[in-house]
Order: structure tokens, then sequence, then C-alpha cells
């Protein structure tokens, strides 16, 4: 598979879950801090998951602009994502994740809103991703 790159971004992490990370644009930069269930004293930094949860939802919110486009169905300007980011042991060895992301789309039917949450799933730069990688839940509200 190949990629033609529309536009790319760099971004710069230092002192791992306890430091910072920030894109080298400037337009962008975090403190980081380990949350208490992994071990870390938890306080006012974000960290690697609550960055890809955001992330995600606001990427498949385009994939459901992109789509409802081509469907010609309207993505009302108050859709919304809430996107749930899991971390934890895996079974194999090591850590892995899981996502659920639950969908809002006000006013949408519900059977266009079904059509256009599947088809936002196979062309979200995220869920191409994950695919076969990590369990994604989706639900719509």
């Amino acid at each position: 598979m190949t990629v033609e790159v529309l536009y790319e971004t760099r971004a710069r992490a230092t002192g791992g879950r306890d430091g910072t990370a920030e894109t080298l644009s400037g337009s962008f930069k975090v403190d980081l801090a380990t949350p208490k269930e992994l071990g870390g004293a938890g306080g006012a930094g974000n960290n690697p998951e609550e960055l890809f949860a955001a992330g995600y939802a606001a990427c498949f919110i385009g994939a459901l602009k992109f789509v409802g486009g081509q469907e010609k169905i309207a993505v009302p300007a108050n859709t919304s994502i809430t996107s749930t980011v899991g971390i934890g042991p895996r079974s194999e060895g090591g850590f892995g994740l899981e996502v659920a992301l639950e969908i809002s789309l006000p006013g949408v039917e519900r059977s266009a809103a079904e059509n256009l949450v599947e088809k936002a799933h196979q062309v979200c730069p995220y869920s191409n991703a994950t695919r076969n990688n990590i369990d994604v839940k989706l639900t719509l509200a």
C-alpha cells in the first residue's frame, strides 16, 4: 500500500510519559503525566491515550463529513464523538489498546447515520491505521 502524502506534521516528545510533547511548528505543546492506574503520579498533564482519543474523534468526524459530501447527506455542525481509549497488558505480552467511539449525529435519520458511520470507518485514516490491530467498537448514540 502506498499513500500519496498531502500533508505531514512533525512533533517531538521529551521525557516520555512524564515529559512534554510539542509540534515542531510551535502551534501545540502539552505537559505529559502518567496516570496513577499505570503506576504514575497522575497530575495535571495529559497522556498519550488522551491525545489519541481526541485525535481519533476529530478525525472520524472529518471522515463523516467526507462521506456525507459523497452521499449528499448533511453532517450537522453539532456532530460529536466521545472516544474512549483503554490501555492495558496483552495476553500475548506487552501492552495494547482498545477504542470505543460513541457517535452522535443529531437530526440524521438512523439508517442514514448508520450508513455514514460504516462508510466513514472505511475511509478514516485512524480507522485504517488501527484495523486488525486494535479492537474498535462503534456505537451510534
